[in-house]
């Protein structure tokens, strides 16, 4: 976990560290601690960090979930407290992680980002205008990104989340439960901007590999209201509920971490799996965050650069 942060030899005879990456909008996004970590070191080694800010391809203006990481629950998928779906771009979340989130209160970088011209934080990524380029092999297209905020939840459970599919993230399922059923009782939470539609599909690799998973393929309707946490975390519950023996949190070592479920590591509190696990309604789940959202919604403010 510790090698993940670069070392002072390894800037030596190095001006300018240019960072050039493309998040997704989620707070799981390990390219978001790369770059954090990245000029944190260059802090110390008296660097220059260059960042070339790209679009929220989720947009700048929805912002989603918990933000309040537990200290035993901070990982390589929730390093710092952001919410789930934060609505910064990457520009602005180097801005954040070099002010009120370095880690060494006295350490600031000399941070330097080329700003873009035109972005609009109402903007999806279709709206840009620019062509897709898979950050990573999981992330196919912008609708991707979309769901994620939700469908990474998957991850921690013995679940599909689509690997081994052309729709990852948006396809969740297993052997063990029946898609109709599972879509019929989405379908009843009535969430905004999201139809459910059940479907049998057979995963390549990984999860459940040439096996065949009844479950849900998401289909967003309207981006701007969709709320892709509350979506996921519906279809734990109601996976769970379906299936409660075959249903399991997932316990191998995730994004190096073997001693806590991985589905904590995501959620980065104690108290929303045991809601999912007593199938509380959305809305409650959503109140244990509320407050929290507020004071992120403060804090990032001060970030902004796109208004």
């Amino acid at each position: 976990y510790e090698s993940l942060r670069p070392a002072p030899r390894e800037l030596e005879d190095i001006d300018v560290l240019v960072i050039d990456l493309q998040d997704v909008g989620s707070r799981y996004y390990t390219f978001a601690y790369t770059a954090a970590f990245a000029i944190h070191a260059c802090a110390r080694a008296g660097v220059t960090a260059l960042v070339l800010d790209r679009p929220n391809p989720i947009g700048g203006v929805n912002v989603e979930g918990n933000t309040v990481l537990l200290p035993e629950l901070q990982s390589f998928v929730g390093e710092y407290p952001l919410a789930v779906r934060h609505g910064l771009t990457m520009g602005e979340l180097c801005t954040l992680f070099n002010t009120s989130l370095r880690p060494v209160p006295e350490l600031f970088a000399s941070l330097e980002v080329a700003w873009m011209d035109g972005w609009k934080r109402s903007m999806d990524f279709g709206q840009t205008g620019l062509p897709w380029v898979l950050p990573s092999p999981n992330m196919p297209t912008p609708d991707t990104a979309l769901v994620y905020p939700g469908g990474c939840l998957f991850e921690g459970t013995n679940l599909s989340e689509g690997r081994g599919t052309t729709r990852p993230f948006e396809l969740v399922g297993a052997p063990f439960l029946d898609p109709h059923a599972l879509a019929d009782a989405l379908n009843d939470e009535e969430l905004p901007g999201v139809r459910f539609r059940p479907t049998v599909f057979q995963p390549t690799f990984h999860k459940w590999a040439g096996k065949a998973c009844g479950g849900v393929q998401i289909h967003v309707t309207d981006g701007a209201v969709f709320p892709s946490l509350l979506a996921g975390m519906a279809v734990l519950k109601h996976a769970r509920a379906q299936a409660p023996r075959q249903f399991q949190w997932r316990k191998e070592v995730y994004e190096f971490v073997g001693d806590r479920l991985a589905i904590d590591l995501l959620l980065g509190r104690h108290e929303l799996r045991p809601l999912i696990e007593k199938k509380a309604a959305l809305g409650v789940m959503e109140k244990t965050w509320t407050a929290q959202h507020r004071e992120f919604l403060t804090q990032r403010k001060a970030a902004l650069h796109y208004r």
